[in-house]
């Protein structure tokens, strides 16, 4: 597939991704918790970038999934400061066990930043075998401490 066609068709869910995501702030009236939502969904996008060129190895691009992992560390250090103040929103979807088991939710944040320090963005098997990672870092946050 031509490199602007792939563009093309990674780019139209994004945006939906975006726009579902924009909708889901609307409303939301605490700063803290508007924070934390748009950090979540950078952290959706840059694993969505590196999730496509795993399950379609040839789309592969090594400056985007380079791109796309520091984003991903990058985001995943700001995880447990932007919940470091217990603020919540109908909109949201985090539960209040973050708050009752800061040390687990922290230690898990830890653990995402160490899954994209991990995956190797140079060829598509590296990226590949790095989502594993970022997917069970991810789970393993989402099941206990998200609605």
């Amino acid at each position: 597939m031509p490199r602007n066609s792939l563009c093309l068709t990674l780019a139209l869910p994004l945006a939906l991704i975006s726009a579902t995501a924009s909708l889901a702030h609307d409303g939301v009236k605490d700063p803290k918790v508007k924070e934390r939502m748009q950090i979540m969904k950078q952290i959706k996008a840059a694993t969505g970038v590196l999730g496509s060129m795993a399950k379609h190895p040839a789309s592969h691009d090594a400056d985007e999934a380079r791109a796309a992992r520091s984003d991903l560390i990058r985001l995943s250090k700001k995880v447990a400061p932007s919940f470091a103040t217990k603020a919540m929103d109908p909109k949201s979807e985090a539960r209040p066990a973050i708050w009752d088991n800061w040390d687990d939710f922290a230690a898990r944040a830890v653990a995402l930043t160490a899954a994209a320090e991990a995956l190797d963005p140079t060829s598509p098997q590296g990226v590949a075998a790095g989502m594993a990672g970022i997917g069970g870092a991810c789970g393993g946050c989402h099941k206990p401490y998200r609605d």
